[in-house]
């Protein structure tokens, strides 16, 4: 999943969902069935029929994110995206994607450079050199909260100390 969420703008919210089932010659009525059953769970089913110029952006991601789930993966690469998105929109939709993803028991390796996403979205986070890029250290992220969602991580004492020791570790100059 890309930081642009590269929906066919003349396809229903649907068909770009079926897309990726289209593409690997899997569409089978199962399939088709769980698709309706990531849209209707996700909150989505009622604009199946609307064009995505009709959806916010939020909801886009979330039509990307069930597009990509539709093939069943088992390891998910976000690669930056929630970088196209607007802050308010952005905390909301890292929610919303930590909760679909726990739901559906998904691995994901997501990429960013947001210090404070890594730590509220991971359980590991990795930090990686200047170019040619090495891992410089893994840090394991452990939050005691209850009801963990990106949100409630941001509320913990434990955040602010995560993000102190990443910051560190980038070692940017400013």
């Amino acid at each position: 999943m890309l930081q642009k969420d590269s929906l066919l703008e003349w396809r229903t919210i649907y068909s770009n969902v079926m897309l990726g089932l289209e593409i690997k010659h899997s569409k089978t009525k199962e399939n088709e069935e769980y698709v309706k059953e990531l849209l209707k769970k996700y909150g989505l089913y009622e604009f199946k029929d609307k064009y995505p110029s009709q959806l916010s952006g939020g909801m886009r991601q979330r039509v990307a994110l069930i597009r990509t789930l539709a093939i069943k993966p088992k390891i998910l690469l976000l690669d930056e995206a929630f970088s196209a998105l607007d802050y308010q929109t952005r905390m909301m939709v890292t929610n919303d994607i930590y909760g679909i993803l726990r739901e559906e028991h998904i691995t994901a390796i997501i990429v960013t450079h947001d210090i404070s996403e890594s730590i509220s979205m991971s359980d590991k986070t990795i930090v990686l050199t200047g170019r040619p890029a090495k891992v410089k250290k893994i840090h394991t992220i452990d939050f005691d909260v209850p009801n963990r969602t990106p949100i409630n991580c941001r509320k913990s004492p434990k955040f602010s100390e995560y993000f102190d020791t990443l910051w560190k570790e980038l070692d940017v100059h400013v």
